[in-house]
């Protein structure tokens, strides 16, 4: 695989570790805010192969925050636009694009890819439970994305192990149900904030694709959560501290 226009990485963590992303396979679960913003920084970090998984279309609504969403394009699938643009990032990358919704009867199918990393940017918690479930009972290193939404401060995002978890209304759900329907109360590495969230900004769904509610975003946010899900994926393979 041709490294030269990872020039700039390889002065950064060097040839050697650059080498090994292109080996490395990253699946990302959901393609919104948090998950379109890790997949290409995944891919501008020089890993080789990725697998994107989402099911929705763009909307409106989105582009005050997602990587897909543009004027030009309402109503196409957000996985399409994403695998053209990794592409165009790197033409040598290997992709494999899943263009559902995550359900929790495709969930094995998922993980029995065996990516060497995933990135869980759902944002419905039957689905999020059941593949955080599946990875962690099959190994597979897991980073996963609490609540973006209702925050203003990238400042207050944090990385710890979801028993650390705290304030976020999102992770305290994810962390009780866990625990509750899959007897994990520890190991597995969340991106949240700790910042308080505006409840004023929350609004009532159709229910449709397990999800019942929403909160208010703002344009950034949800792009640093997801370039924190990506630095952790990073930084564990070439070995740098992750706390």
């Amino acid at each position: 695989m041709d490294i030269s226009w990872l020039s700039r990485t390889s002065l950064l963590i060097g040839e050697e570790n650059v080498q090994l992303l292109t080996s490395k396979h990253v699946m990302i679960v959901g393609l919104g805010g948090v998950g379109s913003f890790a997949a290409e920084f995944i891919v501008r970090a020089g890993v080789g192969k990725v697998t994107i998984v989402d099911g929705d279309v763009v909307d409106p609504s989105n582009r005050n925050r997602q990587l897909p969403a543009l004027a030009t394009n309402h109503g196409v699938s957000k996985a399409s636009i994403m695998e053209e643009r990794l592409k165009a990032i790197n033409p040598e990358l290997e992709i494999i694009v899943v263009k559902e919704f995550v359900n929790p009867t495709m969930v094995e199918n998922l993980v029995a890819l065996k990516p060497d990393y995933i990135i869980d940017a759902i944002d419905s918690i039957t689905p999020k439970l059941t593949f955080i479930s599946q990875a962690f009972h099959s190994k597979i290193p897991i980073v996963s994305s609490m609540g973006a939404g209702a925050k203003l401060d990238p400042t207050q995002i944090k990385v710890v192990d979801i028993s650390k978890s705290h304030t976020c209304p999102f992770a305290q759900q994810i962390r009780k149900m866990l625990k509750k329907r899959h007897g994990i109360t520890k190991g597995l590495q969340v991106v949240f904030s700790t910042e308080l969230p505006n409840k004023d900004s929350l609004m009532l769904t159709d229910g449709s694709n397990f999800k019942k509610s929403a909160y208010g975003t703002i344009s950034y946010l949800p792009a640093v959560f997801g370039a924190t899900c990506a630095s952790v994926v990073i930084r564990n393979f070439i070995h740098a501290k992750v706390e």
